[in-house]
């Protein structure tokens, strides 16, 4: 049940923007498999902690009784409210405990960004908690979207590359902005697939506040943007035989823009968001093997 709490298949999309934020640093001629080993435990923790947490606000709200997607362990009955609860507060001392060996390990005795890091991590927690949690939780006023594209896209990326070099690239922004399209784009088919029963519990997501067919449009835009994202930052290399690692990574999400078109109900989104997440995950992949194979032959 904790592992089904933990909901395994969520963890490719957390450490996508990590795997390309590290590999950027490699083909900068930075990169510490230690940092990189430990970035990925810590976004995976983050991740665990957040599917607990909106589990169990979801749990305490009712929400997830009439959902089209996969039962919960609360509104199942697997496990307590107060059993989860528990297993929160286990979860948030094994992230800062991750975070802190992390941020310690990487800038060693600099306690300016020991502080400020350790600041990013606690409030990524915050984030993660009060998703669902508490009196005001954030993604039923719709501003889930936004924490999705700033935590999944933009610090990621800049967190990994950062840890790694010690420096600032505007381009990991743009690589930052491309995985945090995509990270939206999963979460607006999540809501779109249970857009029914959100609007009966009230739960004020992009769809269920704009409706059926403008959140599909909406989707389509984040979509595009992250390819236009990509053709972008792939104009500043030369024109080589290791473009063939960025085809193949757009490929499997301009299919999924085929199946969005395709789909003219919520339960029709059901399998897109788990094509989506693993489209974004293969990118990170691919476009990583790219950036190995420009710093080894170019």
């Amino acid at each position: 049940y904790w592992i089904q709490a933990s909901r395994i298949e969520t963890l490719p999309l957390s450490i996508s923007g990590i795997i390309l934020g590290s590999f950027f640093a490699y083909y900068k001629d930075s990169f510490d498999n230690i940092i990189f080993i430990l970035s990925i435990i810590t976004a995976i923790s983050f991740q665990i902690l957040s599917n607990f947490a909106n589990d169990y606000g979801d749990g305490i709200l009712g929400t997830d009784k009439n959902r089209i997607g996969p039962k919960r362990v609360i509104a199942s009955g697997k496990l307590s409210l107060e059993e989860l609860k528990k297993g929160i507060l286990i979860n948030v001392f094994v992230s800062i405990s991750f975070s802190y060996m992390l941020i310690k390990y990487s800038f060693k005795s600099d306690y300016l960004l020991i502080v400020i890091f350790l600041c990013l991590s606690i409030f990524s927690i915050l984030a993660a908690i009060k998703y669902t949690m508490g009196k005001t939780p954030y993604g039923y006023y719709g501003f889930g979207d936004i924490f999705v594209f700033i935590f999944f896209g933009l610090l990621s990326v800049f967190g990994s590359y950062f840890l790694q070099t010690k420096s600032i690239d505007y381009e990991v922004f743009i690589l930052g902005g491309i995985i945090g399209f995509l990270c939206v784009g999963v979460l607006n088919l999540n809501n779109l697939r249970d857009i029914e029963n959100d609007s009966k519990m009230h739960k004020k997501t992009i769809p269920s506040r704009i409706g059926f067919r403008n959140a599909k449009l909406y989707h389509y835009g984040l979509i595009i943007l992250s390819l236009i994202q990509i053709v972008a930052f792939a104009a500043k290399f030369k024109i080589s035989h290791n473009f063939i690692f960025i085809i193949a990574g757009i490929l499997p999400i301009l299919f999924h823009l085929f199946k969005v078109n395709q789909a003219k109900s919520p339960i029709e989104f059901k399998p897109l968001l788990k094509q989506l997440a693993i489209s974004t995950f293969f990118l990170s992949i691919f476009m990583s093997i790219f950036f190995i194979y420009e710093s080894i032959f170019f």
